[in-house]
């Protein structure tokens, strides 16, 4: 695919771009190795500055920045308008928090003093997905920057707008130019670059072949790496949640972003006893989603962001019904032009459904049904991934069973999963490994050096007259 804007309500090519030349690149590569040497040396409190300036502007120009993540990748205009939101908090909290996370830490030893200092690590490449086109790319820059490093980011080819304007947001702010770059390339440039002796380190947030792609090459090179990857979460739901409250958050964990997220909710692992109710309120609240143009503020879904995904999900429910799932509602793209696929519950799916063990990427929900707590927890972790997991009881017994035993890097009782740049981010198994957000995620892209000092006693021989 070429580096273009591409409207998903309309499949109308808006804009394209021509991908950076080889000399273009290694300028690129040189400025970023260059700043690093003198912007590492500068102050957390002038790095904060221009933090806390980009947050100005990610806020006072979030109608703008929403409407571009709208238009190039089809989330509503309102949840866009949220997405520039959430990265001015992460830019904030960076802002006000990584000098005390990254303080040096003293530990006690047979030294003098010895004490844990946290160091960057120098040019960090960033591969990132289109379908948080800011708020991706945010959660990396906020604490890599603060934590003195320089990020070069290839972002994925359909939002390249919405790249180009985080550039310019960060350069507005005050970083020094080479503090951050885009990199307009395709994926066949990802290696060369990643292979370069300028790049320290990577994160990707993507697929699963991309992310093993990029560890494999990282390895050969002994180079640190991030990788957060897809998720098929599951929602369980026990007989002593409060059911109205959960069939509500079921509808919005699945849908949010057009239900193009990696911690959604896919899969809706239900109690027997209450399953026939919570399926009529689920089914109900799902088929009531008013699908259409995501800049309506009355729209609810938008279009998925490509042609490829609404045919990749489509033909991932036809064969799931094939092979024994029966379709509660949708079930089939829209007749319209853009890439529309209407929310869509699927139930009874045996484990040869290509549902029962892929990602489902896009507004289609997995319903099953189970006895106990016992097969609730087995039915969770019978899948490849481990991102995030939501539980929900008000049984002291079963949450920490639910907390203890899924296999996820996210449990929320409860709660909707989702990111806050306070908590760790990342997941376990197929997932991924590495931990964006809080204080573990300014944490990956430091060298954490141990520092050992012994303070030599003074002489005390006598001396000769």
């Amino acid at each position: 695919m070429g580096i273009a804007t591409i409207n998903p309500a309309t499949g109308e090519t808006l804009k394209t771009f021509e991908p950076l030349s080889d000399q273009q690149i290694e300028a690129k590569l040189q400025l970023a190795a260059e700043t690093f040497r003198s912007y590492r040396r500068s102050s957390f409190a002038q790095r904060s500055a221009w933090m806390l300036r980009a947050a100005e502007i990610l806020e006072d120009e979030k109608q703008q920045w929403g409407r571009l993540m709208t238009t190039e990748m089809g989330k509503t205009l309102q949840s866009a308008i949220a997405e520039a939101e959430k990265c001015a908090w992460a830019c904030r909290y960076y802002a006000e928090h990584a000098e005390q996370l990254l303080a040096d830490e003293l530990v006690q030893s047979n030294a003098t003093c010895s004490y844990i200092r946290y160091q960057p690590v120098g040019p960090v490449l960033a591969v990132m997905p289109w379908n948080f086109p800011f708020w991706q790319v945010f959660r990396f820059v906020a604490p890599a920057l603060m934590a003195g490093n320089v990020g070069l980011l290839k972002h994925a080819s359909n939002v390249p707008e919405c790249a180009l304007a985080i550039e310019e947001i960060v350069r507005r702010a005050g970083f020094p130019q080479g503090a951050f770059q885009t990199l307009l390339i395709g994926s066949d440039k990802v290696q060369r670059v990643l292979e370069d002796d300028r790049i320290k380190a990577a994160t990707l947030t993507g697929s699963e072949p991309a992310g093993s792609q990029v560890a494999a090459t990282a390895g050969k090179l002994i180079k640190k790496t991030v990788l957060e990857l897809g998720g098929s979460d599951p929602f369980i739901v026990m007989p002593s949640a409060q059911l109205d409250v959960a069939i509500d958050t079921a509808v919005k964990a699945r849908t949010i972003n057009n239900g193009q997220s990696c911690i959604a909710a896919k899969r809706f692992i239900v109690a027997e006893s209450i399953a026939d109710e919570f399926e009529r309120g689920f089914v109900a609240g799902m088929a009531a989603l008013k699908v259409g143009d995501p800049l309506d503020e009355s729209t609810e879904i938008g279009p998925l962001a490509t042609p490829d995904i609404l045919d990749d999900l489509d033909q991932q429910v036809q064969r799931s019904v094939e092979a024994g799932a029966r379709c509660l509602t949708g079930g089939q793209r829209l007749d319209r032009p853009g890439n529309y696929y209407p929310p869509t519950v699927l139930a009874d799916i045996p484990e040869s459904a290509p549902a029962y063990r892929e990602e489902v990427f896009g507004p289609v929900a997995l319903l099953f049904r189970v006895r106990d707590i016992d097969e609730a927890i087995a039915l969770a972790n019978d899948s490849p991934f481990g991102l995030g997991s939501s539980a929900w009881t008000n049984d002291e017994t079963e949450r920490e069973r639910f907390i203890d035993e899924i296999e996820a890097g996210q449990v929320f009782i409860n709660g909707m999963v989702a990111s806050d740049p306070r908590l760790p981010f990342g997941g376990v198994k197929h997932s991924g490994y590495g931990r964006e957000l809080g204080a573990y995620g300014i944490r990956e892209f430091v060298n954490i050096k141990t520092v050992w000092i012994k303070e030599e006693a003074e002489s005390t021989g006598s001396k000769t007259e």
